[in-house]
């Protein structure tokens, strides 16, 4: 039975890896009525709506979070109760290669969608009037607006061998891709102190699970591995990431927005620290018992240490102390359960990523610089 959760929410980027997730999870689980806003770059992908396309309480706008007109166009039509605000460019190696693109969607298209947010919000009225109370019909206030920014912990920087990121640490990132989250974290909390604006910023660690596009570690090592190409390892794979599988992330979201603290930042970590090699070599030992090689060699003989990635950090941690003790979330997938559940994903499901991996991206190495 869906859960009485009825807000009317504005996705951004829910084409994409998380997004989707999070859509998928409004759409099916609750009684929220959704508009995904997408520009539909290479890492779109409608077939991860399939899902929930076909519902009357699901909706796509085909847009750049960067076009004012359209931006403002989405608010007056759907007047949501809440954005969750996810559209951005994400991955480092790509932001390595075209800094530019990550300044202009992350840092700019933020703030055009904070622009668009604000004035919408100024049409709201600051309370229900006393009909509306007696209906209980959902208006959306001033007071119940939300604008939700989902951010990364990279924004953090590097941790040493010990310690946890909290709400409190510095900011300090070493990336094109991280410096622009940062920045546009800066900027809705900026929208808050200034304007009003009832923001809301979440910073998480890691994410893994299905309809990940598979340019990120986890799913091209895993179809790199099925097409018996090498697994590639930047460095001596002891570079350390906690590791969150993205339905325990959307739940977060969910009941950030539900209970959090206007103006607030909380993080979101699952508490599951592995090194890359470690994670490599648990995706293979996976598959060697789920799909073994027809030669009879183990997936780990595919593994191959590469150069470095510029300016890698060495270690990510999320302390979700304040997500647990002031709004009671606790993840449901440890990383042992999440990954084997991923990995079979991707086996039962290649009518999803087979296409991606012939037309989009065919697991080739991105972000080298000389």
């Amino acid at each position: 039975m869906a859960e009485t959760f009825r807000k009317r929410c504005i996705v951004t980027g829910g084409a994409g890896f998380i997004g989707s997730a999070l859509a998928r999870h409004l759409v099916r689980d609750t009684e929220a009525t959704v508009l995904v806003v997408d520009k539909l770059t290479y890492a779109g992908n409608l077939e991860s709506l399939k899902e929930v396309s076909g519902s009357p309480r699901y909706s796509f706008l085909q847009a750049d979070i960067c076009d004012q007109a359209a931006m403002d166009k989405a608010f007056e039509d759907f007047r949501p109760d809440t954005v969750f605000h996810l559209a951005a460019e994400s991955h480092v190696d790509r932001s390595i290669d075209g800094p530019g693109e990550f300044i202009r969607t992350n840092v700019v298209g933020t703030a055009t969608l904070l622009q668009s947010a604000l004035a919408y919000w100024r049409t709201l009225p600051q309370t229900l009037n006393s009909q509306l109370s007696t209906l209980n019909c959902g208006a959306t206030t001033q007071s119940s607006f939300r604008f939700q920014h989902i951010s990364t912990d990279e924004v953090y920087g590097s941790l040493g061998a010990e310690g946890f990121f909290t709400e409190k640490t510095p900011y300090s990132p070493h990336s094109p891709y991280s410096a622009s989250k940062a920045a546009s974290d800066h900027l809705v909390r900026a929208w808050h102190d200034t304007y009003g604006l009832p923001t809301l910023i979440t910073n998480c660690s890691n994410n893994y699970g299905p309809y990940h596009f598979p340019e990120k570690l986890i799913p091209l090592v895993i179809l790199n591995a099925l097409d018996g190409k090498q697994l590639p390892v930047y460095g001596a794979g002891a570079n350390v990431r906690d590791w969150l599988h993205v339905e325990d992330h959307v739940a977060a979201l969910r009941l950030v927005n539900e209970k959090g603290t206007p103006g607030e930042t909380y993080n979101v970590g699952g508490h599951n620290e592995r090194t890359n090699l470690e994670v490599v070599q648990t995706i293979c030992r996976i598959l060697d018992e789920l799909r073994p090689r027809a030669d009879g060699t183990t997936y780990e003989s595919l593994i191959t240490f590469v150069a470095d990635r510029p300016g890698h950090d060495l270690r990510y941690a999320i302390d979700p102390a304040k997500l647990m003790d002031e709004l009671g979330w606790k993840p449901k997938h440890t990383f042992d359960t999440g990954i084997r559940a991923t990995v079979q994903w991707y086996l039962d499901n290649d009518w999803w990523w087979r296409p991606i991996r012939e037309a989009k991206y065919a697991g080739q190495r991105l972000g080298v610089t000389k």
